[in-house]
Formats: structure tokens, C-alpha cells, sequence
């Protein structure tokens, strides 16, 4: 999409082609092109408002009923912050005491969004002219851009001495082509001048990759890992005067808005033991924070293997930062004598998670050949250096 394009759909016309693209998204994108065209739709509007409706449907995982009044790329999509989370983030600023904000590669505006509805004055900066028109669009959209000043330009540029706080969510894919970036010193804006804000705004927040490498952290930042429904979606760096912890692993439910937290150093080890009764199998957020060892204290757990995060308890204790198992069977891995356990157990349906194993969980499911009206879970891991398979039951809730 270039400038002309977006112009087009924010006319009455482009608003016209938009509801008639929603109706006939989601189906044979060819199909669809027609049927708009055959409707007296141009081309080009045509293909740019089914573009928009087909982003806005897969939009609503992150943005909810908003994302049918905003304006998209793909890859802003892909790197643009889920709702819950931005408004998460946004209240932790306000409660800081933050009331103006600089958001520095402001991409699509989700977070800006979030940090307008608690009530901070953000300005915005985006490199990329399209995606800060859309930004400004979103902000019109959502009823904030009283709230919200999106400029097009270079973010290192942007003065920050007028501001109480900073947030920066680097782009990590390539411009043009879309593809990821996993070396820091290739985003945009640089890794250099990103944790270097710390230094001249004492209130500065970073987003980053979940897979950022612990060595990157600057000294004396917090590190937070956040995870939605079990999937990790990202970390920041909370630096400054907003740092609390080490390490924070954050695990948000968004059926009932729970949130749960868990701290610690990043530095502890948990202890090692034998398998026991129960299995963990921790939260992402909890991995990804170094915080297994917490965990394992939290829950009177042990590791049966050091370089792998399964934890091993005698009782259920309920927790939301894992999966409790009971463990049923523990077998040296052999796809022959699993075959015949489950087999004699009319085991027809498996769900199979893994740790420290090289084996695929669906070429496994195929060659268990399976057949039966029960179900069963199984974990790949090793203990104590051996491939292992580990069967097991849910436990009821209440543990």
C-alpha cells in the first residue's frame, strides 16, 4: 500500500469499498477481487480494501472489535503489541507517574493507543510515511488523537528532554522485505541508541524479542517476559528509575484478565532429584526469564535433569505459572514399547509435549499408529542424560 492508496480508502468511496471488502473477505481471495470488481470497484481500491479487511479479521486476536476500524500492514500486524498487553504496560507507566510519553518507532500505534487510554500525552514517531499515516489514522479511529501526535521521521532525532518517559519497540524485520531480524545491532532504530535511552531519560521501556539473548540486558534493567494464554508474545526492559526486579515473568489469562507475576534474580538453580509423582511443566514467560528455580522452590519441586525445565513435585500444588501432569509411567524411550503400552491401554488420542528431545511430536503420532477411545499425554524429555518418555494424566482442577 503506498500513501495514494490509504488516501483512497479514508474518502466516503474508500469507507464504501471497505464494507463491501468485509463481506466477501475470508473466502477465494480471486473470487472476492471479482465480485468487488464486478461491483464497478477500480482495481486498485479493490485489492487495497480486501488487503485491509482481510488484516483487520486476523487483527481481532490482538486488538479485539477495535481492529475493525484500523488501518494495517502485515508486518506492523506481526510486530504490533496485543492489546492486553500494551494496556498492561500503559498502567504500570501511568502508576509510575508518567504523564507525557515519547513512543519511538511507534509502528502501527497499539502501544501509543494504550497509553492514551490511561491517560499519558504520547508523541510518536515512525520512520515509515505509510505506517505513521496509519498510526495517526488509528489514533482519529480510536477517539485519541487529541492524546496522540504521530510525526514522520528518524526516532534518533527526536528530541527527549521534554518528555517523562520513553518507550521504543525497535522494528526487527527488514523494510521492503519483511523478513525477521535477529541480530539487535540490525534494527531500526539501533541497538546502540536503543539501550542508550536509559542513559538520558530515566523512565525508559524497551521491547524486545522474547528470544533475546540475557547477555544484551543492560545492567540494572528489569527484564519482564510476558506470556498470553500459555503462547509468549514478548519482553521489555523496564530501566531507570521503573526497574523493580532482576527478572519478571508475566502470565496473563485474557478469558478472565488474570494476571500473575513471578520474580527472582535469573541467577538461582533449581535442585536436582528423581522423578516424582507429579510433572510441571512450566509457563514460557517463567523459562525465558531464567525463574525455574523460583518456581521449584514455590511449588517444593526439583529438576530431574539440570539443562531441562520439567519440574517434579510428590503433589499437585496449583499454580498458574505450569501445566501439573501425573505421571503414570516412566519408560527409557522405545517407540516399540510405548506402541504396546498404549496400545494396551486403548489409547486412541495423545497429547504430546517435549523437552530436550530431538524426536518431531507428529511423525511420533504417526508411528504410534494409534487406535482406542482413551487419551493420554505424553513428555519427551531425558533424565539424567537418557531419552525418556514420561506418560501422564491431567489433574482435576483443585489439584
Amino acid at each position: 500500500m503506498d500513501l495514494d492508496q490509504l488516501a483512497a480508502l479514508r474518502t466516503p468511496e474508500g469507507s464504501a469499498a471497505l464494507a463491501a471488502a468485509e463481506r466477501v473477505a475470508g473466502g477465494d481471495p480471486l473470487a472476492a477481487a471479482a465480485a468487488l470488481r464486478s461491483a464497478g470497484l477500480p482495481g486498485g481500491l479493490a485489492a487495497a480494501a480486501l488487503t485491509q479487511a482481510e488484516l483487520r479479521c486476523r487483527a481481532a486476536g490482538k486488538f479485539g472489535a477495535a481492529a475493525a476500524g484500523m488501518f494495517l500492514t502485515r508486518a506492523g500486524l506481526e510486530q504490533a503489541t496485543r492489546r492486553v498487553v500494551a494496556d498492561r504496560r500503559a498502567a504500570r507507566l501511568r502508576a509510575a507517574g508518567v504523564t507525557t510519553l515519547a513512543d519511538l518507532g511507534c509502528g502501527l500505534g497499539a502501544d501509543a493507543l494504550a497509553a492514551a487510554r490511561a491517560g499519558i500525552r504520547v508523541y510518536a514517531v515512525e520512520a515509515d510515511p505509510v505506517t505513521a499515516t496509519m498510526a495517526a489514522a488509528n489514533a482519529e479511529a480510536a477517539g485519541l488523537a487529541d492524546l496522540v501526535t504521530v510525526s514522520c521521521g528518524d526516532a534518533t532525532a527526536f528530541d527527549v528532554t521534554g518528555v517523562d518517559a520513553v518507550f521504543c519497540d525497535p522494528a526487527r524485520r527488514r523494510a521492503g522485505t519483511g523478513r525477521r531480524v535477529f541480530d539487535p545491532n540490525a534494527y531500526s532504530p539501533p541497538w546502540d541508541f536503543v539501550t542508550g535511552l536509559a542513559a538520558r531519560v530515566p523512565r525508559t521501556v524497551v521491547k524486545v524479542a522474547p528470544g533475546l539473548d540475557h547477555a544484551l540486558i543492560p545492567g540494572g534493567a528489569e527484564a519482564e517476559w510476558v506470556s498470553v494464554d500459555g503462547d509468549l508474545v514478548e519482553a521489555a526492559l523496564w530501566c531507570g528509575e521503573l526497574a523493580e526486579v532482576p527478572r519478571r515473568a508475566t502470565v496473563l489469562r485474557e478469558r478472565d484478565d488474570a494476571v500473575s507475576l513471578l520474580t527472582g534474580t535469573g541467577a538461582q538453580e533449581a535442585p536436582v532429584g528423581p522423578v516424582r509423582r507429579f510433572l510441571y511443566d512450566p509457563d514460557p514467560a517463567v523459562v525465558r526469564a531464567h525463574l525455574v528455580a523460583e518456581l521449584a522452590a514455590d511449588l517444593d519441586a526439583t529438576l530431574a535433569d539440570p539443562s531441562i525445565a520439567y519440574l517434579y513435585g510428590d503433589q499437585a500444588r496449583p499454580t498458574p505459572f505450569a501445566r501439573c501432569l501425573e505421571i503414570t509411567d516412566v519408560l527409557p524411550f522405545s517407540l516399540k514399547r510405548l506402541r504396546a503400552l498404549l496400545r494396551e491401554r486403548r489409547v486412541g488420542r495423545v497429547e504430546i509435549r517435549k523437552r530436550g528431545s530431538a524426536l518431531e511430536p507428529e511423525k511420533l503420532r504417526r508411528d504410534l499408529r494409534l487406535s482406542g477411545d482413551e487419551a493420554a499425554g505424553l513428555a519427551l524429555t531425558r533424565v539424567a542424560g537418557d531419552p525418556t518418555v514420561l506418560v501422564c494424566r491431567p489433574v482435576p482442577a483443585g489439584g
